[in-house]
């Protein structure tokens, strides 16, 4: 199994699936409830000007890269 990466990483139209969340226990708890939980799978839609459009559970979200950077994600196998 690949490591995980941190999703800032990770180029757009890439289909990955989260690993986990390494950030503070309030934005770690706030991802959760946008749906970012683990084996959750996720698309990068857009990789624009130091933000990201990703697309997990049928809805879009705008992420800074420092955001970006906490959630960690494995390629979809």
């Amino acid at each position: 199994m690949a490591p995980p990466i941190p999703l800032a990483m990770v180029s757009e139209g890439t289909e990955t699936k989260v690993a986990g969340i390494n950030a503070s226990r309030s934005l770690a708890d706030r991802l959760k409830a946008m749906g970012f939980i683990e084996n959750c799978p996720l698309k990068v839609t857009r990789d624009h000007m130091g933000s990201l459009i990703v697309e997990i559970s049928g809805c879009k979200y705008a992420l800074g890269k420092g955001m970006a950077s906490k959630i960690l994600v494995r390629p979809m196998n």
